[in-house]
């Protein structure tokens, strides 16, 4: 099996190399940025790719995109510092197979990356228990904000400005502008203070119902 380890942290890579090694067979390259990871995805096409949400120069979610756009059956697990219904969903939506995160136990880890190589789904038990007891939460208007909405939202909560937002995008300041209009409208907000506000005290009621298709960006 041919895996592809994408974490812009040495220490993380080293473990999670220890960790596969325990797969017969695994062949395992790694990668610390976006573009050497988009490299040894098209030269090697590797069966499974372990991929960060955080990258140096780049978001994670991103590489995924551009991942599956290029290779619809590509099989990905994000293996990631967040251990939030919100990422695991948006994850889930851009296309990968697997959602880890980092405080998980070690066997989740190897578990979702065989599960990903045989086409299996995959998120760690911490966080679909959190996704079971949200599961009935009054909040369904938030099912109305798509993808990128609910990655922008998740932002806000943690105390990221408009700008900071923007950069770890790569988008300009307008299209996050824009689109935080777009999320007080569905919401029913007013105030960009009234939409944090709304982020920080609802981290988890407002991922009720993202296993359900939104709508586009």
């Amino acid at each position: 099996m041919k895996i592809l380890i994408v974490d812009d942290h040495v220490i993380v890579r080293d473990g999670v190399i220890r960790l596969l090694s325990a797969i017969d067979g695994a062949v395992m390259r790694e990668a610390a940025t976006v573009p050497d990871a988009l490299a040894l995805f098209r030269s090697d096409r590797p069966d499974v790719v372990v991929l960060d949400i955080n990258l140096k120069g780049g978001s994670g979610l991103e590489l995924l995109r551009r991942i599956r756009a290029e290779d619809p059956s590509a099989r990905v697990v994000i293996f990631s510092m967040y251990s939030d219904v919100v990422y695991a969903t948006s994850a889930r939506r851009a296309g990968a197979l697997g959602y880890v995160s980092k405080s998980a136990t070690s066997d989740q880890l190897l578990v979702a990356v065989l599960r990903a190589s045989r086409g299996e789904a995959y998120v760690d038990t911490a966080i679909a228990g959190e996704i079971a007891e949200t599961a009935f939460s009054p909040a369904e208007h938030v099912t109305q904000l798509s993808n990128r909405e609910l990655e922008i939202l998740s932002m806000l909560a943690d105390g990221k400005s408009l700008s900071d937002i923007a950069d770890t995008l790569g988008v300009a300041y307008k299209t996050v502008a824009n689109t935080c209009t777009r999320i007080k409208e569905k919401l029913g907000v007013e105030r960009t203070a009234d939409l944090i506000r709304f982020a920080v005290e609802n981290r988890h009621i407002r991922v009720v119902g993202t296993g359900r298709e939104a709508g586009p960006a």
